[in-house]
């Protein structure tokens, strides 16, 4: 069903929220003539913060005017003859409100359907609890909705007693006005003649003792009611203190998680929308609560009655100050971190908002935000309440932004969206700490008046921990300090205090969530891809997952100590992976035609099962971010004996000049991908299209070409010279790869190791070089034969 249909079936309150999102900034005809045209826009793949966009946005804006004129003009008859005045009266102010800024448009056509979804989705919760709910959610929701009614509900009825208790109050005045009134009378009664003052003063008297009498009643019915309607307001304070602590203490800081695992590669953290919705509620509750004890107070000061109310009052007004200032100062976060690794001399962005600045509208003085670079030991000083005023660790350009209120939306916000951090200053490193492991977080504070002036607050936050670096070398390891403090640190903690050693289930979960954002796919890491990491991390040979639930990995292990026999750390070969994976062969790895995570044994085993031809792709051990063909064929040595051959590691520096399918596609003795498929089903989509034109304007048109070289060696007899086959003719293969055009003479070395295996390390940077000698400009070697 359309959202609009369903939007229409709203009640209550519900109803109204719903009406209040349309006025003259988006009239509610628009919505409802146009309902289908407007559910149907990519509004969502608009990023309003991305100015670049702004033409989608311009573009969108021009639809929806045409499509409200193309609607105008088909209305007929007399009722459509007044709707078509009006739809074009709207296309004409949609245009002049929205052309110098379609952005605008789209944040509000985004803000009135997600707020419609929600409304739709919590009605619809409520007329059948427990239908379609798979985590717990939506009941969440609603229990926080319910404690809202049962809020509204008790400051209704703290409001009812309070205008009782003024109206009682005023009578009280009125009538103890009368004893006064009475009392001077009695006075006078001195210049009376006796007989006349003994009547009037009887009288006097009389009325005198009766009025007291009700005084006196009436005296103590008020300080009850005082003490009663405090005694309320005591228990709708404690109940806004535990719906401000879920929503805080609980939502907020979820979303926050939510919002620090993103940048492992998590899901989104999710709109601040509902949250906004709940914080403004609580900030409309809170204050009109505040409102109320202090008309309480002024009624007690207007007439003081001894009693405990007044310590009561005072107790109150100090929590109801409270709760606000801990909303305020709680709902000052960042919507979109600064980058976790920030390289010096860069520009970088960051967004700020206030959930609670339209409610309290802070933004009718709008305030400024600073941002700060600050170190770890000056982060935790400022938890601490510490003086740590114009301390800061580096220079940052154009920190300061003025919040910005978006009407459609409601939200205030501080887009800083030209920063730079121009120097940076490093403390002392400890132990076997590298610059890369230092962390510093952007500190955001701004200072602002709410209520008039009333309540005056200085508002700070911190951003996630973030990782300078001045090269681009760096951003390596940054990454890794990143992503461990990002996924084990605990909320609450000391700055930026993480764990030295964490289970390998929990890493591997860690390296699941980057390894499918990086690689953006749905394919993640195998519990058999998982197992051959664990077996690198823990030098390991053991196949069971159950033998890794247990164990544990210490930072050291993870990015300090290299592996055994190697000159890098396990995130750092686990990284090159990712890159070359992201930058290159996403694809193919989404396609399944990468099976990577195997060691040279594993890929023998696989293989010799085989007919001769199979080949499989398998990340390199020895080489960071590399990738290798293992492939099984006959030994040309060996008559009968099947042999199981590793290419020499592709990095992204060869697949910048030639693609993995394209290479494939020239090896012919390559013929089926494990375990059974043919490598043109699995690759020829991704090869490039033969060049139709080889020759034009004079020049000769070379074509890189995969070529593997092979020499035939037959036992105990010497191979002639001269007499060398290439892998492309042949099926029998003796690894020796050059990447040319096969028109030199073939090497003479063998360039295999004593046990028969490819030497990758002494024949790497030949083939390199001979591609980079075939990538220079041919026209010396051809310009003596132009003519």
């Amino acid at each position: 069903m359309a959202l609009w249909i369903q939007a229409q079936q709203l009640k209550g309150d519900a109803l109204h929220q719903m009406q209040a999102l349309y006025g003259q900034h988006f009239p509610i005809e628009v919505r409802h003539y146009l309902a289908q045209w407007i559910e149907s826009q990519p509004w969502d793949a608009i990023d309003v913060e991305k100015q670049q966009e702004e033409f989608k946005a311009k573009r969108l804006l021009e639809s929806l005017i045409q499509e409200l004129q193309r609607k105008a003009e088909h209305q007929m008859g007399e009722d459509g003859f007044l709707l078509k005045i009006k739809l074009g009266h709207y296309a004409s102010q949609l245009k002049s409100a929205y052309d110098p800024c379609p952005m605008e448009l789209v944040r509000c056509i985004k803000h009135i359907l997600y707020t419609e979804q929600r409304l739709v989705q919590e009605a619809s919760n409520v007329s059948s609890p427990g239908v379609g709910l798979t985590d717990g959610t939506p009941q969440k929701y609603q229990q926080i909705n319910q404690a809202f009614e049962e809020l509204r509900v008790m400051t209704q009825d703290t409001e009812n007693d309070l205008r009782k208790l003024q109206h009682s109050q005023e009578y009280f005045i009125i009538q103890y006005q009368e004893s006064l009134r009475i009392q001077a009378q009695m006075s006078s009664l001195a210049s009376l003649p006796p007989a006349e003052r003994v009547q009037r003063e009887t009288s006097l008297q009389s009325r005198k003792a009766t009025l007291e009498a009700w005084l006196t009643r009436e005296a103590n019915t008020l300080q009850k009611y005082r003490q009663d309607l405090a005694e309320k307001q005591q228990r709708t304070l404690a109940l806004l203190r535990k719906q401000q602590t879920v929503i805080v203490d609980d939502e907020l800081i979820q979303w926050k998680r939510r919002q620090q695992l993103a940048g492992n590669g998590g899901p989104p953290e999710g709109s601040l929308d509902i949250l906004q919705s709940w914080c403004e509620k609580l900030a409309d509750m809170i204050w009109q609560n505040r409102q109320q004890i202090r008309r309480v107070e002024h009624l007690t000061q207007q007439l003081p009655i001894p009693g405990p109310t007044e310590e009561l009052l005072k107790e109150l007004n100090g929590t109801v100050t409270d709760i606000i200032s801990a909303l305020v100062t709680s709902t000052f976060i960042i919507e979109k971190q600064p980058p976790q690794v920030l390289k010096t001399q860069t520009k970088f962005a960051a967004t700020v908002r206030l959930l609670v600045g339209g409610k309290l509208n802070v933004h009718m003085n709008p305030p400024q935000v600073k941002a700060t670079i600050i170190n770890e030991q000056q982060a935790k000083a400022l938890l601490k309440n510490e003086n740590t005023r114009n301390d800061s660790s580096g220079e940052i350009l154009n920190n300061n932004c003025v919040m910005e209120y978006h009407q459609t939306t409601g939200t205030l916000s501080a887009h800083f969206r030209n920063m730079s951090l121009k120097r940076i200053k490093r403390s002392d490193r400890r132990g076997a700490e590298s610059v890369t492991e230092e962390k510093f977080t952007v500190l955001f504070e701004s200072q602002f008046s709410v209520g008039g002036n009333e309540l005056m607050f200085h508002v700070k936050t911190l951003s996630l921990p973030v990782v300078v670096i001045v090269h681009g070398s760096q951003d390596n390891n940054a990454t890794a300090t990143v992503l461990w403090d990002n996924a084990f640190s605990e909320p609450g903690r000391v700055p930026f205090v993480v764990p030295d050693k964490v289970t390998w289930p929990q890493l591997c979960e860690a390296l699941n969530m980057k390894y499918k954002s990086e690689v953006q796919s749905d394919r993640g890491l195998s519990e058999e891809n998982l197992v051959f990491l664990a077996q690198k991390a823990f030098s390991s040979s053991s196949n069971s997952p159950e033998d890794y639930r247990n164990m544990t990995m210490t930072w050291s292990q993870f990015n300090r100590e290299s592996l055994p026999g190697r000159n890098f750390t396990f995130w750092q070969w686990f990284d090159g992976v990712i890159e070359l994976m992201k930058k290159h062969l996403k694809a193919h790895w989404n396609d399944g035609a990468i099976l990577g995570f195997l060691n040279k044994q594993q890929a023998q085993d696989m293989l010799l099962s085989k007919p001769n031809g199979t080949f499989l792709l398998r990340f390199s051990d020895s080489e960071i971010g590399g990738i290798t063909i293992a492939w099984v064929a006959e030994n040309p040595n060996k008559a009968g004996e099947r042999m199981v051959w590793n290419l020499m590691p592709f990095t992204t520096k060869d697949f910048s000049i030639r693609s993995l399918a394209d290479r494939i596609s020239d090896l012919n003795h390559l013929l089926f991908l494990y375990p059974n498929q043919s490598k043109d089903e699995v690759f020829s989509r991704y090869c490039t299209p033969p060049n139709s034109k080889a020759v034009g304007d004079g020049y000769v048109k070379p074509e890189i070409k995969q070529v593997v070289k092979v020499e035939f060696s037959p036992p105990n007899s010497e191979q002639p010279g001269g007499n060398s086959n290439f892998m492309d003719h042949t099926a029998s293969p003796n690894v020796n790869q050059q990447n040319s055009f096969a028109i030199y003479a073939p090497m003479s070395d063998p360039m295999l190791d004593a046990e028969g295996e490819f030497d990758l390390e002494e024949t790497m940077d030949m083939a390199r070089q001979v591609e980079e000698f075939l990538r220079q400009p041919s026209e010396p070697q051809w310009s003596g034969q132009q003519s």
